[in-house]
């Protein structure tokens, strides 16, 4: 039986490694590396997250005990995603990963150390998708190996704060894995804090609910199980807080 050999080349002046044949072919691996930076570093940035946009961390009462799970929410800011991991408890940090648009999350140094090595995000592709970069499969594949995720069915940012229509995404995501626990999230305020074109982050308070997770129901048709995920978020956002 022939046997694959691999080596290791390092790509560029950003200590990334890219996995190679031995006859210099580039191995596709959606994977990100281990988290190289100090330890420390992403709980630092959870806390810069929290105190920069004030939002509470989520009680860990409110969380489902079956896990992983994926986190579903509005979506109006490149925060958002930062913003969800960082209110989770630390445990549930370590294994939950944003789901992100590699166009813009590897632009520039920094995001891309944020989104690698702190976020450790599943970058997927929005453009020339193909069977070769379907951004389903590096999702399925971290559902199998137990990591939790947060997505945005929207697909894109709302301008004006209103939920849009949920993508088919989330559908195709959990319909083979109907027994994964569905956890809606409303943000509030976000797109007021990071405003779309903006760098830097304007001085107001967000605020985070979680509502009860919800499943796929047998025989669901694609439509009623979108329109269904779609109102638990819009309710949370309406409903009164304590």
């Amino acid at each position: 039986m022939p046997v694959e050999r691999f080596r290791l080349r390092r790509t560029g002046g950003d200590g990334f490694l890219e996995v190679m044949t031995v006859d210099g072919g580039a191995v596709d691996c959606d994977e990100p590396p281990p988290v190289l930076a100090a330890p420390f570093l992403p709980t630092a940035l959870a806390g810069l997250v929290r105190l920069a946009t004030g939002v509470r961390p989520v009680p860990e009462g409110l969380l489902p005990r079956e896990r992983p799970v994926v986190f579903f929410a509005n979506h109006g800011s490149h925060l958002d995603a930062p913003l969800i991991w960082a209110a989770l408890p630390a445990d549930w940090r370590a294994v939950t990963r944003p789901v992100a648009a590699r166009d813009y999350w590897e632009e520039g140094a920094v995001r891309r150390f944020v989104s690698r090595r702190l976020l450790r995000a599943v970058l997927i592709e929005r453009r020339k998708i193909s069977a070769r970069n379907n951004p389903l499969a590096p999702l399925r594949e971290a559902l199998g190996r137990g990591e939790s995720l947060i997505l945005f069915p929207e697909g894109t940012r709302s301008p004006d704060g209103t939920v849009g229509a949920f993508r088919s995404g989330l559908h195709h995501l959990v319909r083979d894995r109907p027994e994964v626990p569905l956890v809606p999230v409303f943000l509030d305020n976000l797109s007021r804090i990071l405003p779309k074109g903006e760098l830097l982050p304007v001085p107001f308070i967000a605020n985070l609910f979680v509502g009860a997770a919800i499943r796929m129901r047998p025989d669901e048709p694609k439509d009623a199980f979108l329109e269904r995920a779609r109102a638990a978020v819009v309710a949370l956002g309406t409903a009164p807080q304590s």
